[in-house]
């Protein structure tokens, strides 16, 4: 490891810096966590790329983080001798956009990372839910987490009289996001939370009574992760890697299609079902550990030593 001491933009220090530093120290391994590895070198190569969302949906990166993740990612991922991802969707969009060699290529999944706690729900919470029960949907607001549709699908349960659960929306960014009429309070019953400390997360995860996870494209999903280690059950697009990870432990759905996604609330909310899903999502979620993690990328490491 090593702490950037260069002043300027970031680019120098991880193309610039940190290649003399490996020089330096004989580094025979070089590990870049999040895509932008030097490109030229000492030793051998590894990249971690968690997701090509920056090429999915360029619109949700400014334009100069965005320009920089499309110039270096697939440079990286071509030059690395090993490309980490947590994701078989992952791998395969990298083989498909980019060209990498799958040979190369290795899954390691994530894991949940919250704290699970046991405090009760924050004070706003209940007066936010009115002290009902509530959906749970949780992501910046912003285009590849498909909050619209999710508001839409919602509102329409709610219209018709199928459900009467508030829904909490745990993110911050622009509400337009949310297909919204501009200038418009939100909808009685509709609670977007803005940023959340881990502990009010955590709290607020345990109580939904369902947490749906619309998002159009995920590298991973640690959010179908952090809400099924707490067994709560879960509605998932039917989507890159958000399948993958819940493993058969959620009610999946077309993230396209608003009513699929309010049949797959329907479905999830039914007592027996929920039931089901609470004590299948804590079984898959068994799966993944940080220490399985660290233990496979250290592989990875021996392999190329």
């Amino acid at each position: 490891m090593y702490q950037r001491q260069a002043r300027g933009p970031e680019v120098l220090a991880e193309q610039v810096t940190l290649p003399f530093v490996c020089w330096r120290t004989r580094a025979r391994i070089v590990h870049a966590p999040n895509c932008f590895l030097p490109l030229v070198r000492r030793g051998a190569g590894v990249v971690s790329i968690h997701d090509l969302a920056f090429e999915a949906y360029p619109d949700d990166f400014s334009t100069r983080t965005g320009t920089k993740y499309r110039w270096i990612a697939p440079r990286a991922a071509r030059s690395a001798q090993r490309v980490l991802v947590g994701s078989r969707a992952t791998a395969d969009d990298l083989v498909a956009r980019y060209g990498v060699d799958e040979r190369k290529l290795r899954v390691i999944p994530y894991a949940p990372s919250l704290p699970v706690g046991d405090a009760p729900p924050p004070a706003w919470l209940a007066d936010a839910a009115g002290g009902e029960a509530y959906l749970l949907a949780v992501g910046d607001l912003r285009a590849k987490k498909n909050l619209a549709r999710v508001v839409a699908a919602w509102s329409a349960l709610r219209a018709g009289g199928l459900i009467d659960h508030r829904l909490v929306i745990a993110g911050h960014g622009d509400v337009a996001a949310l297909g919204l009429p501009a200038g418009a309070p939100l909808p009685d019953g509709l609670h977007v939370t803005g940023f959340l400390a881990d502990a009010e997360l955590d709290a607020v995860v345990r109580g939904a009574a369902l947490v749906v996870h619309a998002s159009l494209y995920e590298g991973f999903g640690l959010v179908v992760a952090e809400a099924m280690v707490r067994g709560t059950p879960v509605a998932i697009a039917d989507a890159t890697s958000l399948p993958e990870v819940a493993g058969g432990a959620a009610e999946l759905f077309d993230p396209h299609d608003v009513d699929d996604l309010a049949a797959a609330i329907l479905r999830g909310l039914e007592p027996a079902r929920a039931a089901e899903l609470r004590a299948l999502g804590l079984a898959r979620s068994q799966a993944f550990s940080w220490q399985a993690t660290a233990d496979a990328t250290a592989d990875v490491y021996r392999e190329l030593l």
